[in-house]
């Protein structure tokens, strides 16, 4: 893995209610593709905010880190394991036409390993949504 992290999303009671939060903060360009998700560009990552029924659930923060091709959801994934990490989940195609799967460190901090075919990660590690 490269000493990046791509997203952190935040569990949130209310989409609505912390999308506004986050819009009258000063945060722009947010996008939204269902009423689980919402993404906003933050630098070089992605900030996200997902609610209860997106499986994550406030209060609650997950990292994730993403790669070049579904292939290395995977590898990832083992070297994680190898590493001393718990697999949460295998990687598997999403709904959302990705490829997707998870780990735990050693404290239980989740971590996303995803590939976002709609999403440009660039030769630095940075992403754009």
């Amino acid at each position: 893995m490269d000493q990046r992290v791509s997203l952190v999303t935040l569990g949130v009671r209310d989409l609505g209610v912390a999308r506004a939060f986050y819009e009258a903060i000063g945060w722009r360009d947010s996008q939204q593709p269902d009423d689980e998700v919402c993404f906003f560009q933050a630098g070089a990552m992605v900030f996200g905010l997902w609610t209860a029924l997106g499986g994550h659930g406030a209060p609650g923060i997950e990292l994730a880190y993403n790669v070049r091709t579904p292939e290395e959801v995977a590898l990832t994934l083992d070297e994680a394991k190898r590493a001393g990490a718990t697999i949460i989940r295998l990687p598997e195609l999403m709904q959302w036409g990705g490829t997707s799967g998870a780990f735990a460190d050693p404290d239980g901090y989740v971590w996303e390993v995803a590939h976002n075919p709609n999403w440009t990660l660039n030769e630095d590690g940075s992403i754009h949504i």
